[in-house]
């Protein structure tokens, strides 16, 4: 096959029978629970990061262990969230590889569709659900180690849309290229940033920056992009996600 793609897991479920998709069990080195599935634990790894880093300890464990070496083309999704496609999964369609090959053909990276949030920008989102002080570092970090990519920053932070869940299906060589310059980033984040009093979901904290920098980093590459629809497998209650959002905003 010519694509692989990764689907990061923390516990059992149900996968699509197909050889492009490989389900990755995310921090297993923190657990006991072993469910057969391919682990971020061995080699060079960050698997006892996970509850930091999330779904970013199996992206660097593919990286570090060369894993996509025979693959054109790798990506990530999660395993309640695929994109939409021609391939039977449950009572759904995801993505298959012969889309894969031909969407590639014309486009840079496939990307779920934006979240587009109407009422605020996206740091004032950010401001609004974490620790504002996250993006002042994270801009200084950039400002130090990769200034030519400060203006597409500030741009992002502007606007009112955003690629989420770190879902993604892209050359090897280019993901090879962002994860060298996404973890030269968090590693130099994670020196200066004291989470030592951040509860549980904000100690999630290079996860969501994580999703930031990627915007940021398709901004300044420039890549032709091709949007998805995205398929919960659980469903998504849009309603709850709205009022949390309000909530945030005008309630802190």
């Amino acid at each position: 096959m010519n694509s692989k793609i990764l689907v990061a897991t923390h516990k059992q479920y149900d996968f699509p029978d197909s050889g492009l998709y490989q389900p990755i069990h995310v921090g297993k080195i923190l657990t006991e629970d072993d469910f057969g599935y391919l682990g971020d634990e061995t080699g060079d790894n960050i698997s006892f990061k996970n509850r930091n880093f999330c779904e970013l300890t199996a992206l660097y464990w593919a990286w570090k262990n060369d894993y996509f070496k025979t693959q054109k083309y790798c990506g990530l999704v999660h395993y309640r969230r695929y994109f939409y496609g021609d391939l039977p999964f449950k009572k759904f369609s995801i993505l298959s590889e012969r889309q894969i090959g031909t969407l590639m053909q014309s486009y840079d990276i496939l990307l779920p569709k934006k979240r587009k949030y109407y009422i605020e920008t996206i740091e004032n989102h950010y401001a609004n659900a974490h620790n504002k002080d996250d993006l002042l570092i994270l801009r200084e970090i950039l400002s130090k180690k990769y200034p030519d990519y400060v203006n597409s920053f500030d741009t992002l932070m502007q606007r009112r849309e955003l690629y989420l869940f770190n879902m993604f299906v892209m050359k090897k060589e280019l993901f090879n290229a962002y994860m060298e310059w996404l973890f030269d980033v968090l590693i130099e984040l994670e020196k200066r940033v004291d989470i030592s009093k951040y509860d549980t979901y904000q100690s999630r904290i290079f996860g969501f920056v994580s999703e930031r920098l990627f915007n940021v980093w398709i901004i300044k590459n420039e890549l032709k992009i091709n949007e998805l629809k995205i398929v919960n497998i659980e469903g998504e209650n849009l309603l709850l996600k709205a009022s949390g959002l309000l909530k945030r905003k005008f309630l802190k």
